[in-house]
C-alpha cells in the first residue's frame, strides 16, 4: 500500500500552525501519539482509540466534534514525525504533526492539515475557520498537558 508522504497541498482548505513546548521531547512525542489517553487531556476529543502501538498502516479511532473519524497512520518517525489521514463524512483529511527540540530543552511543535472533499467545497471560509481554531486548540491543550507534566 502506497501512502501519502505530507499534506495535500492542492486541497482547498491548508491549516499551518505551531508552537513552542517548554518540556523535553520524549514526554511530549509520548503525550500526543498515545491515542488512547487524548480525551484525558484533549477536552474537544470525546473518545479515542488505538489497537495498540502506532506504526505506519495502523489505524486509530477517535470522536471529536461530533464526528467519529478513522484515521490511519502514513508515516511515523519517533519522536519528530507522523503523518495520519483518512476520509471522514465525505472529507478527506491529511494530517503532519513534527518536533524540533531546542537547544534550551523546549520543543517546537508544527502541525500541518489538508482537507479536500465536497462539504469542504461547499464553504471554504467556514470550514478553513473550523480548522484553524480546532488545530489551535490543540497545540493549546498539548502544551498545557506537556508542561504540566501530564506526560
Amino acid at each position: 500500500m502506497t501512502y501519502p508522504e505530507r499534506i495535500d497541498t492542492a486541497a482547498p482548505v491548508i491549516a499551518r500552525h505551531e508552537i513552542s513546548i517548554d518540556a523535553p521531547l520524549e514526554p511530549v512525542w509520548r503525550l500526543h501519539t498515545d491515542v488512547d489517553r487524548w480525551p484525558l487531556w484533549q477536552p474537544d476529543i470525546s473518545a479515542a482509540r488505538s489497537d495498540g502501538a502506532l506504526a505506519v498502516g495502523g489505524t486509530f479511532r477517535w470522536s471529536t466534534a461530533g464526528l467519529d473519524i478513522a484515521s490511519t497512520v502514513y508515516a511515523l518517525e519517533a519522536p519528530h514525525r507522523i503523518l495520519w489521514g483518512g476520509p471522514a463524512h465525505g472529507i478527506t483529511g491529511i494530517h503532519l504533526w513534527s518536533f524540533h527540540p531546542a537547544p534550551d530543552g523546549t520543543v517546537l511543535v508544527r502541525t500541518e492539515e489538508s482537507w479536500d472533499g465536497e462539504p469542504v467545497r461547499t464553504d471554504v471560509p467556514g470550514i478553513q475557520r473550523a480548522l484553524d481554531d480546532s488545530l489551535k486548540h490543540w497545540l493549546g491543550h498539548l502544551k498545557k498537558a506537556a508542561e504540566s507534566g501530564a506526560a
